[in-house]
């Protein structure tokens, strides 16, 4: 289901930083973040990718676009939907600016299933949210400087796991002022929380309460059925304000958690710098 938090234009040392949590069934083929791209001609994603939709949930380019991607928990789904995690893909390897892609998107958002979709244009400095829930025409609006989180409802909406994470992430950013943040450290202190909030403030998003239940940690390790299901990535990304960026990801592969960090420079800048995986 996901979850994501980030300081938009509001940090001393950075432009951004953002926190990922990808929930999938662990049975879901995917690859771990890298350099890809979706055509022969297309410009390079650094990212995970679904292998079986072929999109992704969260992405960012050298010349400073990012995109993410969470569902809207809800109790049914359109058969034969588009794939959503091409909704990321599409912005990032084409040339619309973020209010430009989420007005093209409008157009064709009921043919998804529920979507929050955040896109952004680092390097200029505009960042927008865009939504097809409740419904009717599709939500856009302009993401203000600030700390941002957004799980499965709507962008900053008062769940429990969005007020903690919200809370967490704040404290740890004023504990360590304008230091440049510990990408590492972030993960481990904010990303890995099982804490679930008393039952009787779940919110009720007409799913099987028992489900929503599960679903109400910021960390997520649980089942349905035979099937295993919860946080198999976390991702931290940090943009400085002189164009490095820095992708760390923490991920699931054969039962084992193993760890991704590449750097590069957005391409505005003239140093391009490649990371190490391990």
């Amino acid at each position: 289901m996901c979850i994501a938090a980030w300081a938009w234009e509001c940090h001393p040392a950075h432009r951004l930083l953002l926190l990922f949590n990808r929930d999938e069934y662990l049975y879901r083929p995917t690859q771990p973040a890298q350099w890809w791209a979706a055509g022969e001609d297309s410009k390079e994603i650094l990212g995970g990718r679904d292998e079986l939709g072929g999109g992704t949930w969260m992405g960012c380019t050298r010349d400073g676009k990012l995109a993410f991607l969470t569902n809207v928990r809800e109790p049914d789904s359109i058969i034969g939907a588009k794939t959503r995690g091409q909704l990321p893909v599409r912005f990032l390897q084409g040339n619309h600016s973020p209010l430009e892609y989420a007005t093209e998107i409008a157009k064709e958002a009921d043919q998804y299933n529920g979507f929050n979709l955040i896109l952004a244009d680092v390097n200029s400095g505009t960042m927008v949210y865009t939504s097809n829930r409740p419904g009717g025409d599709p939500v856009i609006q302009t993401v203000a400087p600030g700390l941002h989180v957004l799980s499965n409802g709507a962008i900053d909406s008062p769940w429990p796991k969005v007020l903690r994470l919200g809370q967490s992430f704040r404290k740890y950013l004023e504990t360590n002022g304008d230091s440049e943040a510990s990408l590492k450290q972030m993960v481990e202190e904010l990303m890995m929380d099982t804490i679930k909030p008393d039952r009787s403030i779940v919110p009720d998003t007409g799913v099987d309460p028992e489900w929503e239940y599960k679903l109400s940690s910021i960390f997520i390790d649980t089942a349905k059925g035979q099937a295993r299901y919860g946080t198999r990535s976390m991702v931290a990304l940090a943009s400085k304000l002189d164009g490095e960026v820095t992708f760390y990801e923490r991920y699931l592969e054969n039962s084992s958690w193993k760890e991704n960090m590449i750097q590069f420079q957005m391409e505005n800048t003239q140093q391009d710098l490649r990371g190490t995986s391990e």
